[in-house]
C-alpha cells in the first residue's frame, strides 16, 4: 500500500534559481509567504560543499530548522542523492505541506535538479511520483547578469563551485538558469539603459515565452498564472531535443540576434576545433548537434555560454542504427528525422543555434562553413575521414564517479550503481 502522498496527490513544487543568492532568497521567501502555513521552503547552501559541508534550511509555518550536513564526497550529486531528494519525499508525504519551494544555491542549475526528480530513485521511485514542478522561476540582476552571462570567470573563482573539481563558468550556470526558466523575476536596474535593453533582448531569446515581473512587484501566483500551458515545467529535452524552444525572434534587437546554422556536410574535426573560438567571443549562447567526419556514427553536442564551452556525446545518428533499434528512439525524434531525411546523409546534419550580442553573425557563419568538408574531401569518403586527427575523440567524465544517471538512493542515504 502506498503512502497518502503517492496514492492521492502530487505536491506542487516551485523551483527558484539565480546566480545572485540574495535575490533568489528574496523571491523564494515571497513565494513561501503567499501560503506560509502550507508551504515548506527548502534550501541547501553549497558554499562549503567542496569541504564536504552543506547547510540545510527548512522553513515551514512558524518553524525553521538549520542543519549542517557532512558528506563523504563534497559534490552536488551527493547532496542531491543523499539529502535533497529524500527530504523532498518526506515533505511531500507530510499532511500539512501543500506546496514546496526549493531555493536553489547559485551553483545549481534547475535542469540538473529536474532531471534528478525524474530519474534518480528514492525508495525505488522517482520524486515525480509525489511532486509536480509547477514552475522554474529564475531571478536576474539587471545590473550584472549580462556581464555574468558573457564572461569567462569560473564558479570556483567566485566561491560558488559545486565541488573541488567544478570547472563550470559563471556564464554557463547563469545562462542555463535563464534558458530553463518558465518565469523570470528581474531585480535592480542597469546603470546603463542600453545595457538593460540588451539584457532583456538576450533573455527574450533564451526563454521567449517566459512571463516576467520585477522583484519589487512580485506576486508569485499572478506570475505563474501567466506561464503558458506549453511551458517546460521541468521537462528536460536532452541533446536530441528542440533547439528553438518557444520560437524566439530571429530579428536583431539592440545588437542581439539569433544565428541558425544548418548544413548537411560533415565538419573537418581540426578545422571545427579551430573555428570554435568564434563561438566564444561576443556570443552569449551556442547549442546544437554537430557531425564530425571522423565520427560518422555519432552526433556530438556542442554548447557554449560566454567563455565556457562543452562538447559531449549526443548518441548515435539514426542512419547508423539497425532498423530494429529504432524502437528505442523517441517518436518525436523519429518524426523530426523523417522530415529532414536525406537519401545519402540520412539524419546526419549540422544544427547550431547561436545567440550573439557583440559578434558579427556573418563572421560566425563564414567560420563554420569554412570548417565543413570541401568537395574534394567529401569525395574522398569515410575511409579517408577516419584518418583525420580528431580533437573531439575524448570525453570528460565526472571525477566523483557519482553520475546521477547511474545511481539510486533511498531515504537512508544508501546508494548503489545500476
Amino acid at each position: 500500500m502506498g503512502t497518502e502522498s503517492s496514492a492521492n496527490r502530487r505536491i506542487p513544487l516551485i523551483m527558484v534559481a539565480g546566480i545572485r543568492a540574495a535575490q533568489v532568497a528574496a523571491a523564494a521567501e515571497t513565494a513561501r509567504r503567499e501560503a506560509p502555513a502550507g508551504t515548506a521552503l527548502v534550501h541547501h547552501d553549497l558554499r562549503q560543499v567542496a569541504q564536504g559541508v552543506v547547510r540545510r534550511l527548512v522553513r515551514h509555518g512558524d518553524s525553521e530548522s538549520t542543519e549542517v550536513l557532512e558528506l563523504a564526497h563534497g559534490c552536488v550529486s551527493c547532496t542531491l542523492r543523499l539529502d535533497m531528494l529524500p527530504l523532498l519525499r518526506r515533505l511531500s508525504a507530510a499532511p500539512d505541506v501543500t506546496r514546496i519551494v526549493v531555493q536553489l544555491d547559485p551553483a545549481l542549475e534547475p535542469e540538473t535538479i529536474c532531471w534528478a526528480l525524474q530519474h534518480v530513485l528514492v525508495d525505488d521511485r522517482p520524486l515525480t511520483d509525489d511532486v509536480d514542478v509547477q514552475a522554474v522561476v529564475t531571478t536576474i540582476d539587471l545590473a550584472t547578469w549580462l556581464a555574468d552571462a558573457t564572461g569567462e570567470e569560473e564558479l570556483v573563482e567566485r566561491g560558488l563551485g559545486g565541488s573541488a573539481d567544478d570547472e563550470r563558468t559563471v556564464a554557463q550556470v547563469a545562462v542555463g538558469q535563464v534558458e530553463f526558466a518558465d518565469a523570470i523575476v528581474l531585480s535592480g536596474r542597469a546603470d546603463d539603459p542600453w545595457n538593460q535593453v540588451r539584457t532583456e533582448a538576450v533573455i527574450a531569446r533564451l526563454t521567449p515565452n517566459a512571463p516576467g515581473t520585477h522583484l519589487d512587484d512580485l506576486d508569485v501566483s499572478a506570475l505563474l498564472a501567466k506561464v503558458p500551458a506549453d511551458a517546460r515545467r521541468g521537462e528536460v529535452d536532452g541533446p536530441q531535443g528542440q533547439l528553438l524552444r518557444g520560437q524566439p525572434s530571429l530579428e536583431t534587437d539592440a545588437g542581439v540576434s539569433v544565428v541558425v546554422f544548418e548544413e548537411r556536410r560533415p565538419f573537418h574535426p581540426e578545422r571545427l576545433h579551430q573555428a570554435i573560438d568564434v563561438l566564444l567571443d561576443g556570443v552569449v549562447r551556442t547549442r546544437g548537434r554537430v557531425w564530425v567526419a571522423s565520427q560518422p556514427d555519432v552526433a556530438l553536442w556542442l554548447e557554449s555560454a560566454g567563455g565556457g564551452l562543452g562538447v559531449g556525446h549526443a548518441g548515435p545518428w539514426l542512419a547508423a542504427l539497425e532498423p530494429d533499434k529504432w524502437a528505442d528512439v523517441s517518436p518525436e525524434r523519429q518524426v523530426r528525422a523523417s522530415l529532414t531525411w536525406d537519401d545519402y546523409y540520412g539524419d546526419r546534419m549540422q544544427e547550431l543555434v547561436v545567440i550573439v550580442h557583440e559578434a558579427n553573425p556573418q563572421d560566425i557563419v563564414h567560420a563554420l562553413r569554412h570548417a565543413l568538408l570541401t568537395d574534394d574531401e567529401l569525395a574522398a569518403g569515410e575511409r579517408a575521414w577516419a584518418n583525420y586527427e580528431d580533437p573531439f575523440g575524448e570525453w570528460h567524465t565526472d571525477p566523483c564517479g557519482d553520475d546521477p544517471a547511474e545511481t539510486t538512493a533511498d531515504a537512508t542515504g544508501e546508494t548503489g550503481t545500476r
